[in-house]
């Protein structure tokens, strides 16, 4: 049974019960099923939306920054000294002291301060570099989009290409199931001999394995689509079967590799990631050269005390004096402005490593840029050959099959009048089922193709997937070959 037969038996049927048909869902509608739930694009959203941030935090460091801080704290304090003093009584030396007690009962100080860079060479270096850094998260962030666009054609039609295969299988075993019935039947009768019923079981049991082979492509396909959109489909949209083959727009491969070295994103993120590389190593280099910063402070500070200080004469020469106390209260305010200056003068060769780490990491960004440029120019090319090829291919397959059914049918009629064996009708037919597999699985990695090109060029947008979508027209209900959850 055909896909197109399947199809119309299944409507059929649904209109017998009382029920609508599956809807067939197109290219389109399974991209917009991606876009909502892929997990890729959300992670590359999200990292561009961080990356926006790196911008405002660079510009700050060049505004003023303010900062007010302060203390409060309560301490005792007990002290004695003692120095010699030639007594006025009898003209001995003699040694005296002093004894103090301080008990302050409270002390704070605050302080306001106000700086702002006057010549800070890496920070005007890290606002350049963030420009660099927000334009990677941007192409980073677009590349993904493309990416997305490329995977949702290549497993929707892969999953189209493994149900064709699988319906090419199928209808194979049926044949094939069919000629040893008869080979059977014919043996039995005495009208062929027992190879030929050997041949055709051998001919039914490799159709049998490569229906089982066939199911399983169709399931691992299946689940590559569930994978990107977290749905699963019962029916999509195919190509209609008079699909315009057109080549690639200009004709001219150089040109197409021209644009993708000027447009591919994942070049131009690779430029720019080059360009934060230089910019890494000139904030290194910053590291060699003084820095200047202007500041304001306003400072605060009261002290609420009480002190004792009393004398004695530890040889007993003299006598102790009355203690001396009261409070001792201190407020103090005082207002600076002034320029802070800092000239680097030995780091421990700290500077001078972190700068060679920059140049190394420099190098390695401006080669994986040349490896980028060359790998975007390989992909262009080969998308650039893949349309004409297929486009070749496609048109070559369909007279394949057009003169694989008329072989088959003179085989079968040789078959009958006896100039034919059954091995050249189970090749015939072979040969049939292939071309047919093989011609619908070239018009896909046409189409393919035609979304790689112009991802690789740079300039893939969802507008060339409704091109596309246009071109599918025919429904077909997927068969279901894994347990639905």
């Amino acid at each position: 049974m055909t896909t197109k037969s399947l199809f119309l038996a299944c409507s059929v049927a649904a209109a017998l019960l009382g029920t609508a048909p599956v809807r067939a869902e197109n290219l389109i509608e399974v991209y917009l099923d991606a876009v909502r739930s892929d997990p890729l694009v959300r992670e590359a959203e999200a990292r561009r939306s961080a990356a926006l941030e790196v911008k405002p935090q660079a510009r700050a460091l060049l505004l003023p920054q303010v900062n007010l801080g302060g203390q409060v704290y309560t301490a005792n304090s007990d002290g004695e000294s003692t120095f010699p003093q030639v007594s006025q009584t009898t003209g001995n030396i003699v040694t005296v002291g002093n004894k103090s007690s301080t008990d302050v009962s409270q002390y704070w100080d605050y302080r306001a301060e106000l700086t702002q860079t006057v010549f800070r060479w890496d920070q005007w270096q890290e606002l350049k570099r963030a420009d660099s850094q927000v334009a990677v998260a941007e192409a980073t962030y677009r590349a993904a989009q493309q990416d997305l666009l490329v995977r949702v054609a290549q497993v929707y039609f892969n999953v189209l290409a493994a149900e064709d295969t699988l319906g090419a299988a199928q209808a194979t075993l049926e044949a094939f199931s069919r000629q040893l019935e008869q080979a059977e039947k014919r043996f039995e009768v005495g009208l062929i001999a027992v190879t030929d019923v050997q041949e055709s079981r051998a001919a039914h049991d490799s159709a049998t394995a490569g229906v089982i082979a066939a199911k399983r492509t169709l399931a691992t396909a299946q689940e590559a689509l569930r994978e990107l959109t977290d749905k699963d489909y019962q029916a999509l949209v195919k190509p209609a079967e008079q699909m315009p083959l057109n080549k690639p727009d200009p004709q001219d491969e150089q040109a197409w590799v021209d644009l993708a070295l000027a447009n591919n994103l994942n070049v131009i993120a690779a430029r720019l990631n080059s360009e934060v590389a230089s910019a890494n190593a000139k904030i290194a280099q910053s590291g060699h050269l003084p820095t200047v910063d202007l500041f304001a402070q306003y400072n605060e500070s009261n002290r609420d005390a009480t002190q004792t200080n009393q004398s004695f004469d530890p040889s007993g020469g003299l006598g102790a004096g009355d203690p001396i106390g009261g409070s001792a209260d201190s407020n103090v305010t005082s207002d600076v402005i002034g320029l802070r200056l800092n000239i680097p003068i030995f780091s421990g060769g700290g500077t001078q490593s972190r700068v060679r780490e920059q140049v190394h990491l420099h190098r390695a960004a401006r080669e994986k840029l040349e490896g980028t440029m060359r790998s975007a120019e390989r992909e262009t090319r080969d998308a650039y050959l893949g349309v004409l090829a297929e486009k070749a291919r496609v048109q070559a397959l369909s007279q394949a099959v057009k003169s694989s059914q008329t072989a088959l049918e003179a085989t079968e009629a040789g078959f009958e009048v006896g100039t034919r064996t059954t091995v050249d009708v189970l090749d015939a037919r072979r040969r049939l089922f292939e071309a047919q597999r093989d011609y619908a699985r070239s018009r896909y990695d046409y189409l393919i193709n035609i979304v790689r090109l112009e991802s690789a060029s740079g300039g893939l947008k969802q507008d060339d997937l409704d091109a596309i979508n246009g071109f599918l027209t025919q429904p077909t209900t997927l068969p279901v070959v894994r347990p639905k959850s």
